[in-house]
């Protein structure tokens, strides 16, 4: 008899234990798990916080029942008479961007966001709330909704035990966001202003401690360039590495990305000009790299005349010598080339370059351009 009721006692402190939980960490309630996954497109980041549920042996009866109910209905709690689904487990599902972006075509502002989905048999519609902080959807008020995009629902072969969130599809500006479970996904797409979203972003930056470098503006001036954007925002960041109080160099980045900004501008005079005064003052790996650059434009005679420039600053050097090879070869004198490359195999400083130069100076043997 003793035993018994010191059983039952044990049992009923169980039970108010249950209800007085203190602040001590604890894997979630009910099976489920939390997890959270990141990405980013250009440097807008991305973030998903939701709990995952699994599917237990339900295959089959998840979709359309009290799992994950179709339409809006009357949880039997809260404050909302019409709730879509939690899209997750427990607290809320969140979504936050830390840029504006696009959700299916529709403009959605930064910031974090409560995540519900309105299911149903293939058609869906997606909920990003201003409401980022209740307990599942038994809170949901439409009255918070920032945007309601619809999409549709794909079956899957194979099942997903756990409920995920993945990032599929990336471009340099988007990326598909898809909730998996069961034998469902259903995916949306996001979108960044890229460019918009990098320039504002350096626009901010050079206000504060990066600004205070002019290699600063020589990197926000290369990336309009190489991204043919705002050329004429790039030509100000070029002119402000070169002249700006305190921060401003002329050398031979500073004045060569300037003339590449102006080349871009179709200032063609003006940028061999400033290449004409930037050369005189460039180290012997930019004046070889700018010797390639060249090359690479189809400009034979002006890469053959940086390299031999670069060879009378810096004679008889390995870097030197290739170049000239390079540069004779892309003009077409193979014998001149062949001399330099030769001697340039004696200087070379590891197997990598050794190699390489062996496989130019085979290539001119066979009276082919080495570039």
């Amino acid at each position: 008899m003793k035993k018994t009721i010191l059983l039952a006692m044990g049992l009923l402190l169980a039970g108010f234990m249950t209800f007085a939980q203190g602040d001590l960490t604890a894997a979630p309630d009910g099976g489920n798990k939390k997890a959270s996954v990141s990405e980013q497109i250009g440097i807008t980041n991305i973030t998903i916080n939701y709990g995952r549920p699994a599917v237990k042996g339900r295959e089959g009866k998840i979709w359309g029942t009290p799992v994950a109910h179709y339409g809006l209905v009357d949880l039997g709690f809260g404050t909302s008479k019409a709730a879509p689904w939690r899209a997750g487990a427990n607290e809320n599902t969140t979504i936050s961007f830390s840029n504006d972006v696009k959700i299916e075509g529709k403009d959605l502002a930064a910031g974090t966001y409560g995540f519900h989905i309105i299911l149903g048999e293939t058609d869906n519609t997606l909920i990003f709330s201003k409401a980022n902080n209740s307990w599942g959807s038994f809170y949901y008020d439409p009255a918070q909704d920032a945007l309601r995009v619809n999409v549709k629902s794909q079956p899957l072969d194979k099942s997903v035990e756990w409920l995920k969130y993945e990032f599929m599809n990336e471009t340099d500006n988007s990326a598909t966001i898809a909730l998996l479970w069961e034998k469902r996904m259903i995916p949306f797409k996001v979108e960044v202003d890229v460019n918009k979203v990098q320039l504002a972003s350096f626009r901010n930056e050079l206000h504060t401690k990066p600004g205070f470098k002019w290699q600063s503006f020589v990197q926000a001036a290369n990336y309009c360039m190489q991204n043919n954007v705002a050329l004429e925002q790039a030509l100000a960041w070029a002119d402000e590495a070169i002249t700006a109080r305190f921060v401003g160099q002329k050398n031979f980045q500073t004045l060569s990305t300037k003339a590449g900004v102006l080349a871009r501008l179709n200032r063609l005079g003006e940028a061999k000009a400033l290449m004409d005064e930037a050369v005189p003052m460039g180290s012997m790996v930019e004046l070889h790299q700018y010797g390639r650059v060249l090359i690479g434009m189809k400009q034979s005679q002006e890469a053959l005349k940086v390299f031999k420039t670069n060879y009378d600053k810096n004679p008889n050097q390995f870097t030197t010598n290739v170049g000239l090879g390079r540069g004779y070869s892309a003009a077409g004198d193979y014998k001149k080339a062949l001399e330099h490359m030769k001697v340039a195999l004696t200087q070379a400083p590891d197997d990598l370059n050794k190699n390489s130069v062996e496989g130019m100076i085979k290539k001119l043997e066979e009276g082919k351009d080495v570039n």
